[in-house]
């Protein structure tokens, strides 16, 4: 439906407002639907029915779904099957998704005081609060709090209980960081007492009011502890090294002043090739699953793509290490003497596939493992062009499944699904983020050859 032009202008305020009513019922039916047929897929489809380790992986991959909006669709499904009045409310469309799954939840892990033949009763009055288009997210997690606290057990209250503790930390769509977590007292109070002396008020030399709002000290706070806290702590080690922060970036780049660059990159030359790029040149058609890979950035593991202010702030007090990279700015090789993977070896996996490496998975390098693709019983040599970087999930699904792993041309990772998953069997190049490599460009861009990035 699609109100363009003067047929959107000619309808009347109400048509619309009960059009956007009547869609959002649809809506909440179907996606009770989804939920149902991703439980009975959850149920009965194994990894060699869909292809992949979780259906969770599934679903966000082969669908717009993201992961962790995948994981909550099955895990409300799985909740549903075992508190039918739940899923009365939901199917009818009273109830929204997300209340549904908090409600499920608080089912899953009840208060421990609570005796099940409770449970009943305050499922009953848990939907009483989450029911109709009045009901907030706010008023249902009152309603929880307060059932908590009705059932707190005489062992252990509620905001000293360690097994509730929960901490979200996940990426946004523009580039940040959201957290959301619940702890206990005690955890909250270290929290507490670490952050005071970083998030106080710090008034001006001339007594001006310091002007960020509270949460913004926080944040600045947190900022300092965590520096402080990777600088001189001892964290112990994540994937063979001590946690710190690692940031890819070209040698050029690091060094050069990014406002030179910027003047020379916008005045156009003397000789400016002004004729029309071939549409049907490489060079010239931007691959949108590659768009970090051009000049003028940098690139972190957890967070991808950084500026090149950044990295040098960063890069003022740091160890740099060198990886060399070829035109098509894969690592080159590194050694290839041993069965296990060197430290060296990890750090150009990391370069060149940013982590997990199989195709919609965002694992991090720090949790990854490396794969022979020609296993070293059977004659396959340690070197970059028969590894490739997987967490524990995908290196185990790469041994028990069909789906293979090759090295293509360029010498970057292509995986080939089962029948199973395609009939046809198409190749599939991994999307996801990668380091920094200058593309070669008609319109004044460098080619990279091979140079150190760091």
């Amino acid at each position: 439906m699609g109100y363009q032009g003067d047929r959107f202008r000619e309808r009347i305020t109400r048509e619309l407002l009960c059009d956007a009513v009547a869609l959002s019922a649809r809506i909440a039916v179907w996606e009770a639907q989804r939920v149902a047929v991703v439980a009975e897929v959850e149920r009965r489809c194994t990894r060699e029915d869909h292809g992949f380790a979780s259906t969770k992986g599934w679903l966000s991959s082969v669908t717009v779904v993201s992961p962790g909006a995948a994981g909550r669709i099955v895990e409300l499904g799985a909740g549903l099957a075992e508190h039918p009045a739940v899923a009365e409310a939901f199917d009818a469309g009273r109830i929204a998704f997300e209340h549904a799954l908090l409600i499920v939840r608080f089912c899953t892990k009840p208060p421990k005081g609570m005796p099940a033949e409770a449970l009943p009763g305050c499922v009953a009055a848990l939907l009483a609060a989450a029911d109709g288009p009045l009901a907030r997210t706010d008023g249902v997690r009152t309603a929880i709090a307060k059932l908590e606290a009705i059932f707190e057990s005489d062992d252990q209250p509620a905001s000293e209980d360690t097994d509730r503790n929960e901490l979200y930390v996940s990426k946004t769509l523009n580039g940040r960081v959201a957290i959301r977590g619940d702890v206990d007292a005690v955890t909250g109070e270290m929290l507490l007492t670490a952050l005071s002396k970083y998030s106080a008020p710090q008034p001006a030399s001339e007594g001006t009011p310091d002007a960020r709002a509270p949460r913004q000290r926080r944040a600045d706070g947190l900022t300092q502890l965590l520096s402080m806290l990777l600088a001189f702590g001892d964290l112990g080690v994540e994937g063979g090294e001590r946690p710190h922060l690692s940031v890819h970036v070209h040698a050029r780049d690091l060094g050069q002043d990014r406002r030179e660059e910027y003047a020379r990159r916008t005045q156009p030359a003397d000789n400016t090739d002004t004729h029309p790029a071939d549409p049907g040149d490489p060079a010239d058609v931007a691959d949108l699953s590659d768009l970090a890979e051009v000049r003028g950035i940098a690139w972190s593991p957890w967070m991808g793509p950084l500026t090149i202010n950044t990295a040098r702030l960063l890069g003022c007090d740091a160890n740099v290490t060198a990886i060399i990279l070829d035109e098509h700015g894969a690592p080159l090789s590194v050694g290839r003497t041993h069965r296990t993977i060197t430290r060296a070896q990890r750090t150009a996996l990391a370069a060149r596939d940013g982590g997990c490496a199989f195709p919609g998975c965002g694992a991090t390098a720090a949790w990854c493992e490396g794969h022979h693709i020609r296993h070293w019983a059977d004659g396959g040599p340690t070197d970059l062009d028969n590894l490739v970087l997987l967490c524990g999930t995908h290196h185990r699904l790469l041994h028990t499944t069909d789906w293979e792993v090759t090295i293509g041309r360029n010498r970057h990772p292509v995986f080939t699904p089962p029948a199973s998953v395609d009939t046809a069997r198409q190749p599939i190049r991994p999307r996801r983020r990668r380091r920094p490599f200058a593309r070669s460009s008609r319109s004044g861009g460098v080619r990279s050859g091979s140079e150190p990035a760091v």
